[in-house]
C-alpha cells in the first residue's frame, strides 16, 4: 500500500511533467514590430496563432498517442522478458513474467504520456504554421523552447 505521503510526491511528479510539456513556445526577437506593440500584445498574437494552427488542422502534439501506445507495448514486453529471468532466478517464472509486464507496460504508458524524449515537441506542421502566421503579423520567431 503507497503512504499518503507517497502520493502526494508522485502526483507532484506527473503534473510537473505534465506542465513541462506544454511549456514549448515561440521565442520572438525584440524587432521594432515587438517594442512597438509590446509584450501583452505579443502574447496574445501567440495565443491566436496557435489556435488558427488548430483551427487548420495542425495539431501541437500530432502522433504522440500512437507513440503512447508503442512505448506502452514495448514497455510491456520488455517487462515482461526480464520478469521472467528473474522470476526463474527466484523459482516463478510465470509470476515474475506478469509482474515484469505490468510494471513495463506501466512505465512505457507514463513515458509516452509525460512526454519523454521527442514526443514532447510540438509537431513540425504546428510550429511551421505558427512560426508563417507570427511572421505575417511582423514577428521575427527564433526558435521554440
Amino acid at each position: 500500500m503507497i503512504s499518503k505521503r507517497g502520493r502526494i510526491v508522485g502526483l507532484g511528479i506527473i503534473l510537473s511533467g505534465l506542465s513541462a510539456c506544454a511549456t514549448y513556445q515561440p521565442v520572438l526577437y525584440p524587432n521594432s514590430y515587438y517594442q512597438s506593440v509590446g509584450k501583452t500584445t505579443a502574447e496574445r498574437d501567440i495565443r491566436e496563432c496557435r489556435q488558427l494552427a488548430e483551427s487548420a488542422g495542425a495539431r501541437e502534439g500530432s502522433g504522440s498517442t500512437g507513440n503512447t501506445a508503442r512505448r506502452t507495448a514495448i514497455g510491456a514486453g520488455a517487462g515482461a522478458a526480464s520478469g521472467a529471468v528473474g522470476g526463474a532466478i527466484a523459482g516463478a517464472a510465470g509470476r515474475g513474467a506478469m509482474v515484469g509486464a505490468a510494471s513495463g507496460a506501466t512505465w512505457g504508458l507514463l513515458s509516452g504520456v509525460l512526454g519523454s524524449g521527442s514526443t514532447s515537441r510540438p509537431a513540425p506542421a504546428y510550429t511551421n504554421f505558427v512560426n508563417r502566421c507570427l511572421r505575417e503579423k511582423g514577428y521575427e520567431v527564433t526558435g521554440w523552447q
